[in-house]
């Protein structure tokens, strides 16, 4: 699938959720729970059960937030951006390996930065929902690697 191709397939996915998220003009704040979110699908290569919740931005555009949905014990499978992503995690427990270096595991209320288009893999470890908050600096993209 061209990288062209994969962006408007990704969009398709998310844009239940840009109605919410597209009014920039005043501050706000988010919950997991909250019921102004909407939360689509994720690409195609991506486990059934996660899900993305648009938080601000446009996700065609630069500077876009969103929060990314495993259910428990779920493995996301190797793949890359082309931005690159500054995570919090807010629930759950994951692991994350980056091509090249030794899996780290990233707890609540920590910090993770993924490098643009550096290969990586995840799970959710814990049995609770995983929830990563995700800052990207280009356009939200996903694609599968080997």
């Amino acid at each position: 699938m061209s990288n062209q191709l994969y962006v408007i397939t990704v969009l398709t996915f998310l844009f239940p959720v840009l109605v919410v998220a597209q009014d920039q003009g005043d501050a706000f704040v988010r919950s997991i729970e909250a019921n102004e979110l909407e939360w689509g699908g994720c690409p195609e290569f991506m486990p059934e059960n996660c899900r993305i919740a648009v938080l601000q931005g446009d996700p065609a555009q630069s500077n876009a937030d969103i929060f990314f949905k495993l259910e428990g014990n779920t493995k996301v499978p190797n793949h890359w951006h082309h931005s690159a992503e500054r995570m919090v995690l807010v629930s759950g427990k994951m692991k994350v390996e980056y091509e090249g270096q030794a899996p780290q595991v990233i707890d609540v209320n920590s910090y993770a930065y993924g490098p643009a288009e550096r290969r990586h893999k995840a799970a959710c470890i814990s049995s609770d929902p995983c929830v990563l908050f995700i800052a990207f600096e280009e356009p939200i993209d996903a694609f599968a690697a080997k």
